[in-house]
């Protein structure tokens, strides 16, 4: 077991643990909790060796085998299978005590060397690894991709694929679900429910915490506490605690203050001294109990929309997608002829799996995009809301909060929106004190913040605006639980309509009463809840795994030696059944057409799987440079797939008409 016993731990100047107790037993599954700037992550630290107590005892296993998610960015140009399956560290030993055994000749040697390549796994490492991958969201064709090719994000799900390769004992996961998708996040909850070893998470997912953890540790004050069950269950046992001391302390300040009242009127009497003495020593003695300081809750509101069209907007016919860097070739399209309305109060979350186009649907509803068809017809009045996915690099970072509100109230007063709101920098001050930035933060440049309190800003910034529709896509990627909290509660006031892309099922089922799937090319209508939305995506997940087993089953088969394949096996039974019905003949032509519509078959999976890898990449948002590379990439492969589809329809038809 983990052992923490009477722990001082320091960051600098400020004391992080003061002597602080714990035990982590073997295969526990822990969510570490705390406030920002609590310490978690520096206990993390700890625990992996990073830094070492300034005081106090501190034991783990020695024979535990550690794993977990680097931070820094993979720069390689490896294939992603090769960087994940590099993770198996095990793996990685006996490969090279097979190449050492096999250069020294030892027989002896080489025949252990194999057997322990046996025991690791070998044979199914490649597809252990690739399942990895595509659960946490990557395509078929990019798992041959050079690492150095994605986007950062997509960089950090391959370290997190590598540390789940690693064989571990304990596995320690800070922020896992940052950056993921739904999808990804219900695979990445299942594959850590079925894992053996200890699990340690740092999360502000609290339906991430509630599916995978059975113990809680809890960090205030420089202390841990440790509480049985999961997040929800801590909550509840947290506020019966709190609850309880606020009781005692009462209690107690009323008995103090009957002691000091006696002592204040009897100490100056002979006759009375020795009782008013005991009294003191009684006062000595009573160990405090501290007033219940709980933390402060973070509170915002939505302002009422100056005014509410209906619909809100109207999509007619709208196909959403890239447009291409060559003039003369056709645009990228990701989702097709959306025909829907949103109405005002509608509160619509979007789903999807990674790559199929919420984020570009968002887009163009948004404006950021132009429909590649169709129309978007908005209401008289309306005022759009939008948190993009990147919208935290879009702020300035040698700006400060306060200059962000200064510049937004100047451009939104010259053009002649919302008159009726103060653009006093004492104002400006005081808004920003609500979203708390308060005393010299609001003059702090934005660079040096945190990702949480740059959110907090930009929806200051958003809610500022007054908006009567909300485009949300991933607004809650770097907030924290309570400041998740107040997003859903004021989400809940706000008066106007609301779609919402979001990995956070908390949010998701608090504030949307209707879903569109994005699935296919198309936006359809989602009947079923959340928890039908995973079961899908789970069986989606196992059916990738099960094909990637069946491929390296396949091409295992396939190394066995020709002649062994293909000879003809001798009295057989089998062979020799009465029942078998003659093949009919076919004639050249014929087999011939059957051939190339296979072949058909075959170019037509292998296009569409290629365009889902470059749908995905747009929807990571790269550079510039590397949009118009993908789009010029999609418009070719659309006309080849064209191309390949109507010889296919032509050979099916004359197929028929042959047979």
């Amino acid at each position: 077991m983990i052992t923490l016993k009477n722990i001082t731990l320091r960051r600098g100047a400020k004391v992080i643990l003061d002597g602080a107790s714990a035990t982590i037993n073997p295969g526990e599954k822990v969510g570490l909790v705390g406030r920002n700037g609590a310490g978690k992550s520096t206990l993390f630290a700890l625990l992996n060796g990073s830094i070492h107590e300034d005081g106090g005892d501190f034991s783990i296993p020695a024979q535990w085998r550690m794993a977990q998610v680097a931070q820094d960015m993979p720069e390689t140009d490896e294939s992603a299978t090769d960087f994940v399956l590099a993770g198996d560290t095990a793996l990685a030993a006996v490969n090279a005590e097979v190449a050492a055994a096999e250069a020294s000749e030892d027989g002896e040697r080489m025949a252990h060397a194999y057997m322990a390549l046996q025991d690791v796994g070998a044979h199914d490492a490649p597809a252990r690894a690739q399942a990895l991958i595509l659960g946490l969201g990557f395509q078929n064709p990019e798992l041959d991709r050079p690492v150095n090719s994605f986007s950062g994000g997509w960089r950090m799900r391959l370290q997190l694929a590598r540390a789940l390769m690693a064989p571990s004992d304990l596995l320690l996961l800070d922020e896992p679900t940052n950056h993921l998708d739904l999808d990804a996040l219900v695979w990445l909850e299942a594959w850590l429910q079925r894992y053996a070893g200890t699990l340690l998470v740092i999360s502000h997912d609290r339906e991430f915490l509630d599916a995978i953890t059975n113990v809680t540790l809890h960090i205030e004050s420089a202390q841990l506490k440790r509480y049985g069950g999961n997040y929800s269950r801590f909550e509840d046992m947290r506020a019966e605690q709190l609850a309880l001391q606020q009781a005692s302390y009462s209690k107690q300040q009323d008995k103090i203050a009957h002691l000091q009242k006696f002592i204040a009127r009897f100490k100056a009497q002979a006759s009375k001294a020795k009782q008013a003495q005991s009294r003191v020593k009684a006062l000595e003695r009573m160990e405090k109990i501290g007033p219940v300081l709980a933390e402060a809750d973070f509170t915002f509101e939505f302002k009422e929309p100056a005014n509410l069209p209906n619909p809100m907007l109207t999509l007619q016919g709208v196909s959403c997608g890239y447009p291409s860097a060559e003039a003369s070739a056709a645009p990228t399209t990701i989702v097709r002829n959306v025909g829907k309305s949103v109405l005002a109060g509608q509160r619509i979350g979007i789903l999807g799996a990674n790559g199929q186009g919420k984020s570009t649907l968002v887009k163009t509803i948004a404006g950021d995009l132009k429909p590649i068809a169709g129309e978007i017809v908005q209401g008289k009045g309306l005022a759009i809301g939008y948190f993009a996915q990147q919208e935290l690099d879009v702020l300035r970072p040698q700006d400060t909060p306060l200059e962000h509100m200064i510049r937004l109230a100047r451009d939104t007063t010259q053009a002649g929106r919302l008159s009726g709101q103060s653009t006093r920098e004492q104002d400006l001050r005081s808004y920003l004190g609500s979203f708390n930035f308060t005393g010299d933060q609001v003059k702090q440049a934005v660079g040096s913040m945190s990702g949480g309190e740059k959110a907090r800003l930009v929806l200051a910034l958003l809610v500022w605006q007054r908006p009567n529709l909300l485009l949300l896509d991933e607004p809650t990627n770097h907030l924290d639980l309570a400041t998740r909290e107040a997003l859903s509660v004021a989400l809940n006031e706000f008066e106007g309509a609301l779609m919402l892309v979001s990995h956070d099922r908390a949010l998701l089922r608090a504030v949307c009463d209707e879903f569109w799937l994005v699935t296919r090319g198309g936006v359809l209508p989602f009947d079923g809840d959340l928890d039908d939305y995973q079961r899908y995506l789970l069986e989606e997940a196992k059916r990738q795994r099960e094909a990637i087993k069946a491929s390296a089953t396949g091409q295992a088969a396939a190394s066995v030696p020709a002649a062994a394949a293909t000879a003809p096996v001798v009295n057989s039974p089998l062979n020799a059944s009465s029942t078998a019905k003659p093949v009919p003949r076919e004639n050249n032509r014929t087999r011939q057409m059957r051939k190339e519509l296979e072949q058909c078959e075959a170019r037509m999976a292998a296009l569409s799987q290629e365009k889902q890898g470059i749908e995905a990449r747009l929807n990571a948002n790269p550079a510039l440079d590397e949009i118009q590379r993908l789009s010029t990439r999609m418009a070719a492969l659309q006309t080849e797939l064209d191309g390949v589809e109507a010889r296919w329809l032509e050979l099916g038809n004359a197929l028929e008409a042959a047979t």
